[in-house]
């Protein structure tokens, strides 16, 4: 069976080559990038057999469905540019889908990076996504505009090899990358007519860092659990202060 390898960009230079080389296994690699401005766009475009093209970036779920309409073949595996897949994982994959039995959806636990070293806890442990999945039996939930989610006709299953995800660069770079996460949650929830509350606004960052901290032992993760939680905690208080802006604007 055929693969396409799906990524989206935007500004990715320092991960975009790691992360590319380790899809090289599948038959196509289409990537679409966001109108980067460090220099991801041109190394791309250097590179052989890459079907790359530039589409401006509303959300992500219209920018991955839009992604997902170039690829040519119905199997694909779909990552962010900051993942990288790791030969053991490679092979399983081109097993999975070469299997005589298959699910339609696969969810893969991925291994969350802080800067070059694996965060074991700090609500990271359990950390799934959907990335290998059929292509004429999914597609990407039209509500929801972060942290998107495929709408499944068929079964699911669970790959057993892990993704390695390099989200955390540097401290700055991740506290935007959360802030704006929050900010277009506002979005969702505003067009879902869910409103602010002062409750929302300081008990739900609270237990955000309580929850990640105490509960899912982030406490064991040092220093690097201390300033993710606290940064998880602060995409929530952005989300809701976000909405209560929205709300603001929209009843002027």
């Amino acid at each position: 069976m055929k693969l396409s390898a799906v990524i989206i960009t935007y500004n990715e230079i320092g991960y975009i080559e790691e992360c590319i080389k380790s899809v090289s296994f599948a038959d196509e690699i289409v990537i679409v990038d966001s109108y980067s401005t460090d220099g991801t766009w041109e190394y791309i475009q250097q590179l052989p057999k890459i079907k790359a093209v530039q589409h401006s970036f509303e959300d992500f779920t219209k920018q991955k469905t839009f992604a997902l309409s170039l690829a040519s073949n119905n199997w694909i595996y779909f990552l962010d540019a900051d993942e990288v897949v790791p030969k053991k994982l490679q092979q399983e994959i081109i097993e999975t889908i070469n299997s005589p039995s298959t699910h339609d959806a696969y969810w893969n636990y991925r291994i969350f990076m802080f800067k070059n070293k694996r965060l074991y806890f700090s609500g990271w442990r359990t950390d799934k996504i959907q990335r290998l999945f059929k292509k004429d039996k999914c597609k990407f939930v039209d509500s929801l505009i972060v942290h998107e989610t495929l709408e499944v006709e068929g079964s699911e299953g669970k790959l057993k090899e892990k993704l390695i995800h390099f989200s955390y660069k540097e401290y700055n770079d991740y506290k935007g990358k959360m802030i704006k996460y929050g900010q277009m949650k506002a979005q969702e929830s505003f067009i879902k007519q869910k409103k602010w509350t002062l409750l929302h606004q300081y008990l739900r960052p609270t237990w955000k860092f309580f929850n990640h901290y105490i509960l899912r032992l982030g406490f064991l993760d040092g220093t690097k659990g201390i300033t993710i939680c606290y940064l998880n905690a602060l995409g929530v208080w952005a989300r809701y202060k976000e909405l209560k802006k929205l709300e603001r604007s929209n009843n002027k």
